[in-house]
């Protein structure tokens, strides 16, 4: 947390108009960090007056300072806000969608792995692998790594905390989900919708959540039924492996899911964040020709 303190403080020095523009109407949430592409380039920034603010480097750099130019947002093509080294998802977190029961101890956290090529932006096509027949929208809160983590004491754990972002732990329900079938279900080409912004210093635990399809919600809760907390996450996963700058954590999804068909549009909002918008689909269609991360 204090380098991310450190960032801001860097970013806003000199700049002390009040943040007018937002992503979500009624959010008055002071930064949103994105990553986008303007004129055939990469860029990082975040969203204030006028647009897009662009920083002279990523913002995981505590060095990170403000360019001074301004883009309009119409003229930026949003990338996934981070190129994550894992994705990380956590099962059952949320009672409403599958209960496990009473007992519930510190150590039954259980996570999977998807993949870092798995990862779209917003407004990128959701590709469905082949022989799908059962793809299932997943709504979630993200977490997003700010500083290397290794056997962080749950006390700690905001230290190592860039922010939040959304996700759709996208999943293909019709495959097998043995240990040895998981990864093609949960981790196969555009099945990690991720962005479109990332926003620090939030009351993690106790957001809003919506996920829409074709407009209809279908998923709501409040980050609060988590199981596990925000911290207790970041806790446990760095005991078994090392979190690295950009490394994301999806924290499950709440309530029942159902399918998708082609041509279906999914949402997911997240309070103080924005909305991740998303639409399935074929193989060969337009906007097909996208790589992770775009």
């Amino acid at each position: 947390m204090i380098r991310i303190v450190r960032l801001v403080v860097l970013i806003l020095v000199g700049f002390c108009t009040p943040v007018l523009a937002q992503a979500v109407e009624g959010d008055d949430a002071p930064l949103r960090f994105g990553r986008f592409q303007y004129e055939g380039k990469t860029w990082y920034g975040f969203l204030s007056v006028g647009g897009m603010h662009q920083l002279d480097r990523s913002y995981f750099d505590p060095e990170a300072r403000r360019t001074g130019k301004v883009i309009p947002l119409d003229e930026v093509v949003m990338l996934a806000p981070v190129v994550p080294s894992k994705v990380i998802g956590i099962a059952w977190n949320y009672k409403s969608h599958y209960d496990r029961g009473d007992g519930l101890k510190s150590d039954d956290l259980k996570f999977f792995a998807k993949l870092p090529s798995s990862v779209v932006a917003t407004g990128k096509a959701i590709i469905p692998p082949p022989g799908s027949s059962s793809l299932h929208y997943e709504g979630e809160m993200v977490i997003v790594i700010g500083a290397q983590a290794r056997n962080v004491p749950e006390e700690k754990a905001d230290d190592y905390i860039f922010g939040v972002t959304i996700g759709n732990d996208v999943t293909e329900r019709s495959f097998p989900f043995s240990p040895f079938d998981v990864l093609r279900s949960k981790g196969s080409d555009t099945m990690a919708p991720l962005g479109p912004w990332i926003v620090p210093g939030l009351s993690y635990d106790r957001l809003k959540l919506v996920t829409r399809l074709n407009g209809k919600v279908v998923q709501k809760t409040s980050t609060r039924k988590m199981v596990f907390s925000v911290k207790q996450i970041v806790s446990i996963l760095s005991r078994y492996m090392t979190l690295e700058p950009g490394d994301v954590i999806y924290t499950g999804t709440p309530g029942r899911t159902s399918a998708m068909a082609y041509g279906d549009k999914i949402e997911v909002s997240l309070e103080g964040v924005g909305v991740l918008v998303n639409t399935v689909r074929k193989i060969g269609s337009k906007s097909d020709g996208q790589s992770a991360g775009e």
